[in-house]
């Protein structure tokens, strides 16, 4: 079967799974959400055997450390991946909620009905645990889903994608809500954000040039972020235990994630206290340092010089910018013009500073006295995410269960009619 033949299949069985999809009850959805959590507790050992054959293979390939962490379950990953399904389940069903609701001087009333997007595309690279994820979300919302994953990770999506399969077959839900393609050919991806016939949006979770590709080749809509240069910035007024441990953790809790934090900056009044220190941390980690002169010049050693490169750059890597500024100001100013409006934080005991920062940053989150690292829809409270968004519409931030419907007017009545 050639491959437009084979994804004009999937999409017309996720039509159809949609309709079903979009009046099943919360308990039905919740049933298959429970389920799919059990059979991937169930089937830990055959994903993770099946993760360690991908992981092989992508290091016989050359994949770099960064892709191949995102690749990488274990234990801990899969149980992540369980409890995030569990929390899905957990939360409150949006679909069918009326809000708004209003009398207008004709005695109708009006409101807005949550209802699901319909069929949903997302096309992800490495990471196994947002096949279940976004089974998650989409079936929770009402929503049928197509799937598809990057071909590193294809024996670790299958064995995630029969665990889906067995939740939604014991919950009696349409057996196409959930279909992840098995087709490892770039094209099946060309053809996917094509379907305006089928698909409803698209959702690509990876890289910039995946992202970009998608962006330019899709004729539906694309919810995205295109890449995560986030920034932390000490003000002269931070406390400096607090100012450790946010920089410390915002770049090497993780290093190959788009919350993490990619450029330091370090207003001029405190930076001889807390460079030096964190310093010392960083390169204990492992840390390749990129600084600017004055932080050259506090620190006194001989340390790689940052380019204007290096403040674009989503190193995805040990890899940190170090840059000292006058003040807030200047910190503002280097975030409007190399940040990525992903995440960026602030470290302050200045109250006015924290408001300043809120107000005159725009980016999808805005944080104060934390670590870039919470930006994520699992912490959030959203139980899982389907992926970051830095656009305006029609999502900002991480993608959870709201973000994956939309609205329509009901009217409700009593026999009036317009004159």
């Amino acid at each position: 079967m050639d491959i437009k033949t084979y994804m004009t299949g999937l999409g017309k069985q996720a039509r159809s799974a949609a309709r079903l999809m979009s009046v099943m009850t919360t308990h039905q959805k919740n049933t298959a959400l429970y389920a799919i959590a059990n059979a991937i507790e169930q089937q830990k050992t055959s994903i993770l055997t099946a993760n360690q054959t991908d992981l092989a293979a992508g290091s016989q390939q050359g994949l770099d450390a960064a892709l191949l962490d995102r690749l990488a379950l274990n234990e801990e990953r899969v149980a992540g991946m369980v409890e995030g399904v569990r929390q899905v389940a957990a939360l409150a069903d949006p679909i069918g909620t009326v809000s708004d609701l209003s009398y207008r001087p004709s005695g109708i009333q009006v409101g807005k009905m949550r209802v699901p997007l319909g069929v949903i595309g997302i096309i992800y690279e490495s990471r196994p645990n947002v096949t279940a994820d976004a089974a998650a979300l989409c079936l929770k919302s009402g929503n049928a889903a197509i799937l598809r994953g990057g071909s590193e990770a294809i024996h670790s999506n299958q064995a995630i994608a029969q665990c889906i399969k067995a939740g939604l077959l014991a919950a009696e839900l349409p057996a196409h809500a959930v279909q992840v393609i098995e087709m490892t050919d770039r094209a099946a991806v060309g053809e996917l954000v094509q379907m305006k016939s089928y698909v409803d949006v698209i959702v690509p979770r990876g890289g910039k040039g995946l992202i970009e590709r998608v962006s330019e080749q899709a004729r539906v809509p694309v919810i995205k972020h295109l890449h995560g240069v986030c920034h932390v910035y000490i003000d002269d007024n931070a406390d400096f235990d607090k100012a450790i441990a946010i920089a410390v953790n915002a770049k090497t809790q993780r290093y190959g994630t788009c919350n993490t934090m990619e450029t330091l900056l370090v207003s001029q009044a405190i930076a001889p206290q807390v460079l030096p220190a964190l310093a010392k941390i960083y390169q204990q980690k492992g840390v390749e340092l990129r600084v600017c002169e004055a932080a050259q010049t506090i620190l006194q050693q001989n340390m790689n010089a940052a380019t204007e490169e290096d403040w674009h750059a989503e190193y995805l890597a040990p890899i940190l910018s170090i840059r000292v500024v006058q003040d807030i100001t200047q910190a503002i100013e280097h975030i409007h013009q190399y940040g990525s409006a992903h995440t960026d934080a602030i470290v302050t005991e200045d109250y006015s500073h924290a408001r300043r920062f809120l107000a005159e940053v725009d980016s999808s989150s805005v944080m104060i006295n934390a670590s870039t690292r919470f930006a994520d829809g699992f912490e959030y409270g959203l139980g899982a995410e389907i992926g970051i968004s830095t656009d305006k519409f029609h999502v900002r931030g991480p993608v959870g269960l709201e973000g994956l419907t939309s609205q329509k007017f009901v009217v409700f009545g009593d026999g009036q009619i317009r004159e």
